[in-house]
């Protein structure tokens, strides 16, 4: 598979489309014959993403290709980001990586990533995905990465036992109606919110209430655009304060809790409420608990019509090796592929990335997903997440991230301060990859 940089970025010919179709079948036809390792790296060690991963793994061995786990647990992928930069600094890089949003681009400028466009036209991979996704794993306009899955990250999760002991009838569809049934679960002897307090966790509840209480276009210009007035109006006041107010429902244990064990809080009764991505249904499924039944997902109160959107994805590194670079190959394919994405994404609780996929598997919170994540669409209030890398540089997203969690750790921290404090970080911030880092990865590629 031929590097990124010798690419043209221009309109591909008919001859060139003839070319890289051949490629494709070239390349899965030649799989078979000659297996090839493959390495990836990810963080997903839970219960759910640990099983999901399997499903993954049992595919590519099927296949004759040795599987290299390269996992690095914890902090949401910072610790592994940490990591890749160095491996592939030192010129060992994975066959893939777990990188999402504008990241990938990031490292596409760095010349560290290949061209899936061979692939990607074998498989129709613009007419099976959604435009938004596609943009988001191209750079100018070539595939670098592969999607998986599409995740909704303003879902409220409850127990269903603790909130019926509660009094609790109904989840609640506004701030305050959630303020009353919290005080109902706190009454009944039970932690009303369960949350894991580590900065990404933090802007995860910080975002979903923004979203919440000033709606997609607030969202849209004070996260996504980091407009000053925006961030300095009334909606950002009563946003910080409603996210202060949140606080007073979590246990004191909260400080640097995992987001799975939190999510564990709520599967086993200890616990209301968790403001979480979909991820967390991957936990309750493991549990064998029964949405529904055991537990119950709803849009965060007042984000019924929106949905802020997490797509988890692999690059694909450059490779040296042939037989890697097939082995790569064949995992851009499978990652891809309708069976995959199906059998994924049931045990991951997001939905496929993969157009036209019947959900007829899926439990009712991911058709409902699936239907809003259409709706949304059509309506423009579809949103990248900011807490999990889909929308901001790595800097900012990690600045933004800082300064929330300081607000929320921080009781004498004034509303005032916090939104001066926000109202910085639109200056021009770093690359996610370090100046030293950038310079060395950028002689490499003219060598090339």
């Amino acid at each position: 598979m031929e590097g990124f940089h010798n690419v043209s970025t221009t309109m591909l010919t008919k001859k060139t489309k003839r070319s890289l179709l051949a490629a494709g079948i070239s390349l899965l036809a030649s799989a078979a014959i000659q297996a090839g390792e493959v390495e990836v790296l990810h963080f997903w060690t839970s219960g759910g993403e640990a099983q999901s991963v399997q499903e993954l793994k049992a595919m590519m061995t099927a296949r004759g290709h040795s599987w290299k786990d390269f996992t690095v647990a914890g902090g949401a992928g910072g610790n592994a980001m940490a990591t890749l930069k160095q491996r592939v600094l030192e010129g060992h890089a994975p066959a893939a990586a777990l990188i999402k949003g504008p990241a990938i681009q990031e490292w596409a400028e760095l010349n560290a990533l290949t061209n899936l466009d061979s692939m990607a036209l074998f498989d129709k991979w613009d007419e099976s995905l959604p435009k938004v996704v596609a943009d988001q794993m191209k750079y100018k306009g070539h595939y670098v990465a592969v999607p998986v899955n599409v995740h909704r990250v303003n879902w409220l999760w409850a127990n269903s036992a603790v909130l019926k002991k509660a009094g609790v009838a109904d989840m609640p569809q506004t701030w305050d109606a959630f303020f009353v049934a919290a005080d109902k679960i706190r009454a009944a002897g039970f932690v009303p919110l369960a949350h894991g307090g580590q900065d990404w966790q933090d802007f995860t509840v910080f975002e979903t209430v923004a979203l919440g209480v000033g709606g997609p276009e607030f969202y849209d210009k004070a996260l996504l655009k980091l407009d000053k007035a925006a961030i300095g109006s009334d909606a950002m006041k009563k946003t910080l304060e409603t996210f202060r107010r949140l606080k007073t429902y979590v246990d004191g244990k909260s400080p640097g809790r995992d987001w799975n064990v939190t999510t564990d809080m709520v599967i086993k009764g200890k616990a209301g409420f968790q403001f979480m991505g979909d991820w967390a249904k991957g936990e309750f499924l493991a549990a064998k608990q029964q949405p529904g039944k055991d537990f119950t997902c709803t849009p965060a109160p007042g984000t019924t019509n929106a949905y802020t959107f997490n797509v988890d994805s692999f690059a694909m590194f450059q490779l040296k090796s042939w037989e890697a670079q097939k082995a790569q190959g064949y995992l851009a394919y499978v990652l891809m592929g309708k069976d995959f994405q199906e059998r994924f994404n049931l045990r991951k609780g997001s939905i496929p990335a993969h157009l036209n996929l019947k959900m007829n598997k899926f439990d009712e919170c991911g058709k409902r997903s699936n239907v809003d994540f259409a709706a949304t669409a059509k309506a423009g209030t579809l949103l990248p997440s900011v807490a999990h890398g889909m929308a901001l540089s790595t800097a900012q997203q990690n600045a933004m991230r800082a300064a929330v969690s300081e607000f929320w750790n921080t009781d004498s921290m004034s509303v005032g301060d916090a939104i001066g404090r926000l109202q910085t970080l639109n200056a021009p911030v770093a690359a996610v990859v370090p100046k030293p880092v950038e310079s060395k990865l950028a002689n490499a590629a003219k060598k090339q």
